[in-house]
């Protein structure tokens, strides 16, 4: 039997991002499902507190090269490569100096929110989908984890529904509890909007007067995992999902196991 193919587009992920719930239970999965028979292509930021050095990162040159436009401005995306370890995956690292070269992640020294945290996820999404069609590898199932992610099911629904390479693909979205997915609301509505989209398109992501990544991202999304159990399941996002398959929150234990089986059930329900 052919192996399914999962794409993994994380916003963080051990043993390169640490100290964070979020990037522990991340890094529970990819060999696990690797092992369980999925073949994997994961993709994530390349932060400046990644070791290029201690992880052996390198360019790979024939998926550099690129050029990504947010909001009328052109940024350079540049892609590393690193086998991650104990295992025989390859972990892709999106790179570019204005957005990822600084030594924190999503919050300065003083803890306060970048300012430009939106650019980053409109850099990010869209760059995550060009470096796939790069690859010329079409998955059955994209997996998006957490708020950095949030525009991929978006755009794959409207600004990139005709590109074949996605066309069977089944989109999940993984909330996680956090406050970022919630914040800079007038700038994320001016950055996110690439190719032509318009404000009615992202009309999903607004929250009454604010912004929620999550909703949005839910509303775009074929399935949805909840990846906390300070995830709030009673707000209005969660409304969006209507009968759309959601794994919730059982606790860490056999977290691995049950992603696993929703992959499966999604992947059968496709053929059926």
């Amino acid at each position: 039997m052919e192996k399914k193919r999962l794409l993994f587009i994380t916003q963080e992920m051990e043993p390169y991002t640490e100290g964070t719930s979020i990037s522990a239970l991340v890094a529970q999965l990819p060999k696990f499902l690797q092992d369980s028979g999925f073949e994997l292509r994961i993709l994530m930021p390349r932060y400046g507190v990644v070791n290029e050095r201690r992880h052996r990162l390198h360019e790979v040159v024939r998926l550099s090269g690129m050029n990504i436009i947010v909001d009328d401005d052109d940024y350079p995306l540049i892609i590393k490569v690193a086998s991650l370890p104990g295992s025989r995956l390859q972990v892709y690292f999106l790179d570019n100096e204005d957005f990822f070269k600084r030594k924190f992640v999503f919050d300065d020294e003083a803890g306060k929110p970048f300012e430009d945290n939106p650019d980053r996820v409109a850099f990010f999404c869209k760059g995550a989908i060009e470096t796939v069609k790069k690859f010329g590898w079409a998955p059955d199932i994209i997996l998006c984890q957490g708020w950095l992610t949030s525009l991929i099911p978006l755009y794959l629904k409207t600004a990139y529904k005709t590109e074949p390479l996605f066309a069977n693909a089944s989109v999940v979205y993984n909330v996680y509890d956090g406050a970022h997915e919630k914040e800079g609301k007038d700038r994320f509505f001016e950055k996110a909007a690439i190719n032509n989209l318009s404000q009615a398109d992202l009309e999903a992501y607004r929250d009454g007067d604010g912004l929620s990544m999550d909703k949005g991202a839910c509303t775009f999304a074929d399935a949805i995992i909840v990846g906390s159990e300070q995830v709030d399941m009673s707000v209005d996002y969660l409304s969006v999902t209507q009968d759309k398959p959601v794994l919730p929150w059982k606790g860490e234990e056999g977290y691995r196991e049950n992603c696993l089986e929703f992959f499966k059930q999604l992947t059968e329900a496709e053929v059926s």
